[in-house]
């Protein structure tokens, strides 16, 4: 009976609300096995959840989310263990090369307490010790700001094997330790999460000579080899138009005015064009200039005691200390101007009402690079007429009283007269 007991913390005690803690890892980091054959063993101090989504090879499974193996370009065998989680690449271990496999957050106990902590372990299969560490920023294009999350995938040359991590909260990452050599750094935006690079998503390149470890800001849009089109030609205003396209287009192409022509249909009459400007740089040469406020301050919503007035000052200064903090986190890039799929068309007199024009733009360039001229058409819609009804609704002015009277003696007679009093 003593041999079979167990000890066990009695019932009734607090929940567990520990999260998983790694205690081993399996081979050691920075070790060096050239007839390695066996598993990548991760070992936590409990049992961990299995996930409710079942490993299948294709990256979808909750375990499978959790680890990145490199260098590799297929999805590897994850293994739950109770306690441990075991690794291998699903073509079997290579000799001479260096394994980098790293376990995100996000492992639970049977309690559902995640951990918040990364692993990584680098290891060789009989190739030298790695001292190279890449550092990247991957950055959205079309918003200019940074990235969480984002896929970075380091390609050594001329054997086109891919290390890959995810970049932190800010769109940073420090990818490493790799082997020695020239890599082609890509920054991924990975929509569908399956930590590989596909043709659609929007990416950026930059290579790197042997001995750089700075791959910068990586500048991250959607790839399209097919030249832009036109989506829609719209009126903005009396001699303004909006061209919007199919893409993006290269933020560093100046349009001249020469490039477009703008014809009256059906005579196909051409008529003058001032300038076509792309939008971002449009609103920053015709943007109205802002007003000053005059007005007085208000101070009726303040507190006049003391307490009061200190209380609402430090709610007003934690409140711009919090949006300053907010926006230093949103603000976007500088170093690039922002991406735009829009172009702004001026002419110097108005747009007929009730007129048809035909819009051309020759040498239109994209952000891939690809150069296409571009045809759409326009219409204009007639002045709206008066609303004939609108003296009607003041017909219940009196005639003939002063202004401002007449309302107010009309709104007096539909008043309820008192009831005569009886004798």
């Amino acid at each position: 009976a003593l041999a079979c007991a167990r000890i066990e913390p009695p019932p009734g005690g607090p929940p567990d609300a520990a999260a998983p803690r790694l205690i081993a890892t399996r081979p050691d980091s920075f070790a060096r096995l050239p007839d390695f054959k066996g598993d990548v063993e991760f070992r936590f101090d409990e049992v961990i959840s299995e996930g409710g989504t079942p490993n299948q090879g294709t990256g979808t499974g909750d375990l499978e989310k959790l680890v990145i193996l490199s260098p590799t370009t297929r999805v590897p065998d994850v293994t739950w263990r109770r306690s441990r989680i075991t690794v291998r690449p699903r073509e079997g271990w290579r000799p001479n090369r260096v394994y980098r496999v790293e376990l995100l957050p996000g492992a639970t106990d049977l309690r559902r307490n995640r951990s918040t902590a990364a692993t990584v372990l680098t290891f060789t299969t009989g190739a030298p010790l790695p001292t190279t560490t890449i550092e990247a920023t991957v950055v959205d294009w079309t918003t200019n700001r940074p990235v969480p999350g984002a896929l970075v995938e380091a390609v050594l040359l001329p054997d086109s094997l891919p290390y890959r991590g995810l970049a932190d909260s800010t769109g940073h990452l420090k990818l490493g330790p790799l082997p020695d050599g020239e890599y082609l750094v890509r920054g991924v935006l990975d929509q569908n999460r399956n930590m590989q690079f596909d043709g659609r998503e929007a990416f950026d390149t930059v290579r790197l000579a042997r001995g750089k470890t700075a791959a910068g800001e990586l500048w991250t849009f959607v790839h399209d080899t097919t030249p832009p089109r036109i989506r829609e030609v719209a009126v903005r205003d009396s001699t303004t138009a909006s061209v919007s396209l199919s893409q993006d287009l290269d933020p560093g192409q100046r349009l001249a005015a020469t490039q477009v022509t703008v014809r009256i249909l059906p005579d196909s009459t051409p008529i003058r064009v001032t300038s076509l400007l792309q939008k971002p740089l449009d609103d920053s040469l015709h943007r109205p200039a802002a007003k000053r406020d005059t007005t007085t301050r208000d101070t009726t919503a303040v507190d006049t005691t003391r307490r009061g007035a200190r209380r609402g000052l430090v709610e007003v200064e934690e409140g711009r200390l919090a949006g300053r903090r907010g926006a230093a986190q949103l603000e976007p890039l500088t170093s690039r101007p922002p991406l735009t799929d829009e172009l702004v068309l001026r002419v110097p007199k108005p747009w007929q009402p009730d007129g048809r024009y035909e819009v051309e733009i020759r040498g239109l360039r994209t952000v891939s690079g690809v150069t296409g001229d571009v045809r759409g058409a326009m219409s204009v819609k007639a002045a709206a007429k008066p609303d004939s009804t609108r003296r009607g609704a003041d017909s219940t002015r009196v005639k003939g009283a002063l202004p401002g009277k007449g309302a107010i003696r009309g709104a007096d007679s539909l008043k309820r007269r008192p009831p005569k009093q009886k004798s």
